[in-house]
């Protein structure tokens, strides 16, 4: 299946380092990032793990639980995580997904369904699962993300998305490029001009079509 943004994330029941979990019940009622990898102990991988290791504080306090998932086997995964913290400094408080039959890479569209790795596989074969999605409390994809290889994942972005999806999220609101949270939002075009000069007494018309204001609160 092709996911799309605002899709429902497909839920699924897997071992992980933190026991087996069914996703949407460790979802919960909050956001989740699942950010996925091609294989345990590659380089890239292993500093993205310890990035979120140590933004894991920052995640949380945004209501927002953190998995990755990698296509080796549970053990492998236990064995790597101490390679992640000694790289880190910071110790994998995040659940880690075993998707050594590839069902999450598949249901979750990060390589072609009909694909057949060999045994003995390398990076190489599963270079396509390098995936992040953020899914909101209503399971819904808010945002997909695919990076090659070749690129580790910038988690401050991520984290500045996951900000501008939650301030967002339900509310007439926009963020323009590069926004940074505390500063002005877009005030969504279903908003009269009125309506929005009465909402938000620091209403800036930047143009008629273009008008930011401070999220209130």
């Amino acid at each position: 299946m092709t996911l799309r943004i605002n899709d429902t994330a497909p839920d699924f029941t897997v071992d992980s380092t933190e026991g087996r979990i069914s996703f949407h019940d460790w979802i919960g009622d909050g956001y989740a990032i699942l950010f996925s990898h091609p294989k345990d102990f590659t380089p890239v991988c292993t500093t993205e793990f310890g990035a979120v290791s140590r933004l894991a504080g920052e995640f949380a306090r945004r209501g927002c639980k953190v998995a990755g998932v990698s296509v080796d086997p549970l053990d492998q995964h236990m064995k790597w995580k101490a390679d992640i913290e000694a790289y880190s400094g910071a110790p994998v408080g995040f659940p880690i997904f075993a998707d050594e039959a590839l069902e999450i890479a598949k249901a979750y569209d990060m390589m072609p369904a009909e694909s057949v790795l060999p045994d003995g596989r390398t990076p190489a074969h599963t270079a396509t699962v390098r995936s992040t999605f953020i899914i909101g409390p209503d399971k819904k994809i808010r945002l997909m993300l695919i990076y090659p290889m070749s690129v580790g994942r910038n988690f401050d972005e991520i984290l500045r998305t996951l900000d501008a999806i939650r301030v967002t999220d339900g509310a007439p609101f926009a963020t323009p490029a590069d926004w940074q949270p505390g500063e002005k939002v877009i005030v969504a075009l279903s908003v009269s001009t009125d309506d929005a000069k009465a909402r938000f007494p620091d209403l800036e018309m930047v143009l008629p079509y273009l008008r930011k204001a401070s999220v209130p609160g």
